[in-house]
């Protein structure tokens, strides 16, 4: 049986802010696989598409924040990031970008042997091996800061004045 404490939950550590030095290694890490998505041929778009996904797919609000403000800068559409949850179901993007969403989905949820198998094919089809490895890393990286942020309890605050910029 559970017990019921009145008052605030407890604040929430910001893991980044109290171990500086592991933050800074997975930052250094994030950069060299932004470095290696770039040299694969992944544009930023496509990118931030597999940041997004994951972080939808791991309840991260603070990443959502982030990344979608990205795609936007670097000339995503609303549109398409406004469906990105349905992707399979639209005709929105591409076979490359189809490809990279269903292996992130399938790194972020590596339980299903089968969707993993079939999103490897399908990655194959129309990626190049150098492709393929990035976004495994893009979605392991994401994966690894959707993790901080959700645990740290990141919060998502309106602007201060005016409304959202993007």
């Amino acid at each position: 049986m559970s017990e019921h404490i009145d008052g605030p939950a407890p604040r929430r550590i910001f893991v980044d802010k109290q171990s500086p030095q592991a933050f800074q290694a997975m930052v250094k890490a994030s950069e060299a696989v932004s470095a290696t998505a770039a040299e694969a041929g992944l544009d930023r778009t496509t990118v931030e598409l597999i940041n997004l996904r994951v972080s939808q797919l791991n309840g991260c609000a603070y990443c959502l924040d982030l990344h979608t403000r990205r795609a936007l800068r670097a000339g995503e559409s609303a549109r398409r990031l406004g469906v990105l949850t349905a992707w399979r179901d639209t005709g929105l993007f591409t076979p490359g970008e189809r490809a990279a969403l269903a292996l992130a989905e399938a790194t972020t949820d590596p339980t299903g042997s089968a969707a993993q198998e079939a999103a490897y094919e399908a990655a194959r089809r129309v990626l190049t091996e150098d492709q393929i490895s990035a976004v495994i890393w893009v979605a392991i990286t994401i994966g690894a800061f959707n993790r901080v942020s959700v645990m740290s309890g990141y919060p998502v605050e309106a602007p201060r004045s005016g409304p959202a910029e993007f």
